[in-house]
């Protein structure tokens, strides 16, 4: 099995002066330890406007501080909003290209739809429209990444021209797509679509194997129709993690942190109303953490024994990745530091034995399945050399609607105001060299 960090960018009130820099920085830190100790991912969300749950509003940016930071993980947009409204797909292509070059092909690329009111509504989406935004912008990403150049796109949410977007990513045809599932019938959409089910819900293992066979029994059906241009058929669930040598110390340093996470997307998305920079979630939570008596998801936290145990039942289901919250509520740096050190010890040689032998069998059962669903996989056609159009530059195009002529007023450039200190080419040699081709 897999094993993955994941991060909110979680920063409880009250908030000093330097709070959120130093959150930053504790998470690099933490990501470096993890790389050096051989955790195979880290995650990265992208949440708007959750005060307190999530500051991570712009993931690319923390992602390449990782990508410089690291060596060997693999860097998870976990997850990009797949929404135009949210990121347009170009700017999206362009991000994942470039984050994958910086970090010599280790982009993971989570996509999901978002689940709270509070971020749809400030970006303009109804909760009836994210599905099908989701499809749009996925899609078209994946194309723009793998088309030269991409033909252009009329559709519901965004519009384009023909443009080669620039850089391509290192990996091919692009980096393995992830769809944020927090139920079963997300969980099958990821299957029937080709692409990893991030699963951002808590299950108990009986039931992560329930979900696991169905997914793959999708993965090798004729419904599997790839949404991009390859198949990542991987399921990979989610677990609070504090480990420490005495379970109750564990659960002392963990818990609460775990119950805040729990609680906060409850607040944002299930039952909450949030007045913008008033509400003190951690203050409420304070008042109820006590009632929180059932904790699903937490068997990651405890001895390094009771947790080796509990996650070698996901193994043994056939999950692929687990992935394990960090810095939730007020867990504290140093805390977390030494529990990523005590679960790469003592934890996680007994969950890696064998794993390249299981993924090696995994790849050759798959192989026949993943190729007849991308032959299934519906094209956008590439454009011929007489298709793809010239794009004027916007010197000529102001000219023209200006109704001037500076070339017959013996003016060098379409625009006399620029280039006295650009040592640009002249309109009769940009002509010359336009008939080369």
């Amino acid at each position: 099995m897999k094993l993955g960090l994941f991060y909110e960018h979680q920063l409880p009130q009250p908030w000093e002066e330097g709070s959120e820099q130093n959150l930053f920085n504790n998470a690099l830190e933490q990501i470096e330890l993890a790389d050096r100790l051989g955790f195979d991912h880290m995650w990265e969300v992208e949440h708007h406007f959750l005060e307190e749950y999530s500051h991570s509003s712009a993931p690319e940016v923390f992602l390449g501080a990782v990508s410089q930071r690291t060596k060997n993980i693999r860097i998870g947009h976990g997850i990009c909003l797949s929404s135009p409204n949210y990121n347009h797909p170009a700017r999206v292509a362009e991000r994942l290209a470039t984050l994958d070059i910086l970090s010599g092909g280790r982009v993971e690329w989570g996509t999901g739809e978002s689940g709270s009111l509070i971020e749809m509504h400030g970006f303009g989406i109804e909760p009836e429209q994210k599905t099908a935004m989701w499809r749009e912008g996925v899609e078209q990403t994946a194309n723009m990444m793998t088309m030269r150049p991409y033909p252009g796109y009329a559709g519901q949410f965004f519009s384009m021209p023909v443009r080669n977007i620039v850089p391509k990513p290192v990996q091919k045809p692009h980096p393995p797509i992830w769809m944020a599932c927090s139920r079963r019938e997300s969980i099958l959409r990821a299957a029937r679509n080709g692409v990893g089910a991030l699963v951002f819900g808590f299950v108990e293992a009986s039931q992560a194997k329930v979900w696991r066979d169905e997914y793959y029994q999708i993965i090798k059906s004729e419904e599997c129709v790839p949404i991009g241009h390859s198949v990542n058929a991987n399921i990979a669930t989610l677990n609070g993690m504090m480990v420490h040598e005495h379970g109750e110390e564990a659960m002392r340093r963990g818990l609460d942190g775990f119950r805040f996470f729990g609680y906060s997307i409850a607040h944002y998305a299930v039952y909450g109303e949030h007045r913008p920079g008033r509400t003190n979630l951690w203050k409420r939570f304070q008042a109820i953490k006590d009632d929180m008596k059932e904790t699903p998801g937490s068997g990651s936290i405890g001895t390094p024994k009771s947790v080796r145990e509990h996650l070698k039942s996901y193994a043994d289901a056939g999950i692929d990745q687990m992935i394990f919250i960090q810095q939730s509520g007020m867990n504290r740096h140093e805390h977390i530091c030494e529990a990523i050190e005590l679960f790469a010890n003592e934890v996680m040689p007994t969950l890696k034995e064998r794993e390249d032998e299981r993924v090696k069998r995994k790849q050759e059962e798959l192989a026949p399945f993943i190729a007849a669903a991308l032959v299934r996989k519906p094209r956008m056609a590439e454009l011929t050399d007489e298709q793809v159009p010239n794009v004027e530059s916007i010197g000529v195009v102001l000219e023209r609607r200006a109704g001037k002529d500076y070339a017959s007023a013996g003016g060098t450039y379409a625009d006399p105001t620029r280039g006295g200190a650009i040592p640009m080419a002249s309109r009769e040699t940009f002509a010359k060299a336009a008939k080369v081709g």
